[in-house]
């Protein structure tokens, strides 16, 4: 009894049948309805009124002035914030400096703040009564309700998506390998590029795609600081908004229908990075149980 009571497994959270298909059935329902009844009802109500308005809307000035604005602001704050999380993470990582939870703590600061919060702030640095808005307006920069203020705010909610990707990474795999290059007298540059970006491209990868379905889904800080001035300031989510507001329902799901497909397409990009490096993974660590 005794022999077989010790090689027994201890049971496991979910075991039961009757616990198991009800907690599957509870999470099937809550994305139908939550992910996946969104989604087709945006489908349905954009072809509502036939190919013909679904066309004429994705081709008005205003909604094709919407979707470049969106993409100039993803093509500029994207690569920034691939460049800050990179940094951000190599000093975090692979230095010790005093700061360095403090700065961890700052890269965060865009999670916890709402992004309305943000861009009111904004307002109060680079507005006409804020902090640079005297000196700004006195050169002729201007900062709030044009595209520059888009940007930034767009910069500022997804600042910490590419450095929150490479982190956690990093510092598991360590500094060996950067130490090992630098001993063996490879330049800081030759390190990064040949030792570290190798073992990292996949979480980066990840996060940047990340970072771009944020900034062209953005919408609380932007509608602060853009204006929100049809045809001039406008994104696409805020297009979509005043489409709603205008009692312009097929159109605005038809605008709406861009954004859905962007999101589709991060989730196909996201699957097939997740197996691209797990597939990476396996083919190190079977090598190893063979040798092993």
């Amino acid at each position: 009894m005794s022999a077989v009571s010790s090689h027994r497994k201890p049971p496991r959270v979910g075991d039961n049948k009757v616990f198991r298909r009800t907690l599957i059935g509870i999470v099937v329902v809550l994305v139908a309805f939550v992910i996946v009844a969104p989604l087709i009802i945006i489908g349905v109500e954009a072809f509502s009124k036939g190919w013909a308005v679904y066309r004429d809307t994705i081709l008005h000035p205003d909604t094709r002035h919407a979707i470049m604005l969106t993409v100039l602001a993803a093509l500029i704050a994207v690569p920034v914030n691939t460049a800050f999380g990179i940094a951000a993470a190599w000093a975090i990582t692979k230095f010790d400096f005093w700061g360095r939870r403090f700065l961890l703590v700052v890269i965060e600061i865009p999670f916890s703040v709402s992004p309305i919060v943000a861009g009111v702030a904004y307002l109060f640095v680079y507005g006409l009564q804020g902090l640079f808005g005297p000196v700004l307006d006195a050169y002729g920069i201007k900062i709030l309700f044009a595209v520059p203020g888009i940007i930034i705010a767009s910069m500022f909610v997804t600042a910490p998506f590419v450095a929150r990707e490479l982190i956690p990474l990093m510092q598991a795999q360590g500094r060996d390998l950067e130490e090992a290059s630098t001993s063996l007298g490879a330049s800081g540059f030759r390190t990064f590029f040949s030792v570290t970006l190798p073992n990292v491209k996949w979480a980066l990868l990840y996060g940047v795609i990340l970072c771009n379905a944020r900034v062209m889904g953005e919408f609380g800080a932007v509608s602060v600081v853009s204006g929100n001035i049809r045809g001039q300031t406008n994104t696409l989510p805020l297009h979509i908004e005043l489409l709603y507001h205008d009692y312009q329902a097929a159109g605005a799901f038809a605008s709406a229908s861009i954004l859905a497909l962007i999101a589709v397409l991060t989730i196909i990009a996201k699957v097939a990075l997740e197996r691209q490096g797990a597939g990476r993974v396996r083919k190190t660590a079977i090598p190893a149980e063979k040798t092993a």
